[in-house]
């Protein structure tokens, strides 16, 4: 991947090119940023620019054998370490059990959650780890001599996942690491990471993107027209993953909204009929879809809090125009003091979705509960 892939992020990219024609690249580095930020694609860039064999003034070549392979992830000197899930077979997998379908998933798309791997590689709702059987296979592939490149590369995806005693493991390795080798740690919660890690470490902190390059990158990538990626990019607040699903999910959005209006119309009016029936025809949409309600409600209940707080003039609503034309008139009756329990109570239904518990009991005790709630 080349750095001229990535929308936007110019003046980090600066930084990293600099730091290698100055010859001062850190032998451990934390890129870690807000969802949806792009860190891993400026890893991946930033290990394809060092190892190219004809690097430009401003990105790799490209074309050299080098670029071909990291562009394909097949590069020899090129590792990767990321969650991997338990399996029937397996129960201490590593990251090479599943490179294949990580080098297809990754090439798709660099800009993905941790559940989107996950569901890629169907482990249901296995857990995704990076077990302690890593930590060995980690230094032994280090304690190789490089293939064809000067220096061998390994990128860590999510080191807030490793098992504490992986990561114990890895402290002498990543504070001293082998001759010609780098650490480019990715983390979206570096507060997860044990600190004997994060102090071995030289921390770049990536923003989110810039409204301007999520519209940009929705039109060139999906021909998306300018006005709706302009109102997507608004929505997203930096967050390129939740403007690619906004776009590529608009009919689901419009169908959540609905949704969603029809659950706080039913319990402002007590309607109980209406609210079993309501829960009915959620339980009838896959858990997914359920999941993707339920994380689509509490995003418009944060958004109508901070209508509520006056925060539109400060820029701090984030909604397309259909939901604002709703929330015009439902946002008095989202307050600070209703809308930590109303989040409690859609955060708990998720959590029992994802555990697959009885659809219809979890919805409809919901509703009841927005009922006492909203009022």
């Amino acid at each position: 991947m080349k750095f001229s892939q990535i929308p936007g992020h110019k003046e980090t990219i600066e930084k990293l090119i600099r730091s290698v024609s100055m010859e001062r690249v850190s032998h451990a580095q934390l890129f870690s940023g807000p969802e949806g930020c792009g860190s891993l694609a400026l890893a991946l860039s930033y290990a394809s620019y060092i190892s190219c064999e004809n690097r430009k003034e401003n990105d790799s070549c490209g074309v050299c054998k080098s670029c071909i392979k990291y562009d394909k992830l097949i590069h020899p000197d090129f590792h990767f370490v990321f969650p991997v899930a338990k399996t029937k077979k397996d129960s201490e997998p590593i990251s090479n059990s599943f490179i294949k379908e990580w080098r297809e998933f990754v090439s798709q798309s660099p800009f993905f959650t941790i559940n989107n791997w996950l569901d890629y590689i169907e482990v249901g709702n296995a857990q995704g780890l990076i077990f302690v059987s890593e930590a060995a296979e980690i230094l032994k592939v280090l304690s190789l001599k490089t293939y064809e490149s000067d220096i061998k590369i390994m990128i860590i995806w999510l080191p807030e996942k490793m098992h504490i005693s992986t990561a114990n493991k890895l402290l002498k390795i990543i504070e001293e690491p082998p001759d010609k080798t780098l650490f480019l740690l990715v983390s979206d919660e570096p507060d997860k990471i044990i600190p004997t890690i994060l102090s071995r470490c030289q921390h770049i902190k990536i923003p989110g993107f810039k409204d301007n390059e999520i519209t940009d990158y929705l039109v060139d990538r999906y021909q998306c027209d300018s006005s709706k990626a302009a109102e997507i990019a608004g929505i997203a607040n930096g967050n390129i993953l939740r403007a690619i699903d906004l776009f590529q999910n608009q009919e689901s959005s419009r169908e959540n909204l609905d949704c969603f209006k029809n659950l706080m119309r039913y319990a402002w009016k007590r309607d109980v009929l209406s609210i079993i029936k309501w829960s009915e025809e959620v339980t009838a949409k896959g858990r997914e879809a359920q999941k993707s309600f339920i994380s689509y409600s509490l995003r418009i209940l944060r958004e109508n809090l901070m209508l509520s707080l006056g925060q539109k003039k400060n820029k701090l609503v984030y909604m397309g125009h259909d939901e604002s034309t709703f929330s015009e008139k439902f946002h008095p009756f989202i307050t600070p003091g209703n809308v930590y329990s109303l989040s409690d109570e859609f955060n708990l239904a998720y959590s029992h979705i994802e555990a697959n518990g009885n659809a219809r009991i979890i919805f409809l005790d919901l509703a009841l509960k927005v009922v006492r709630l909203i009022r």
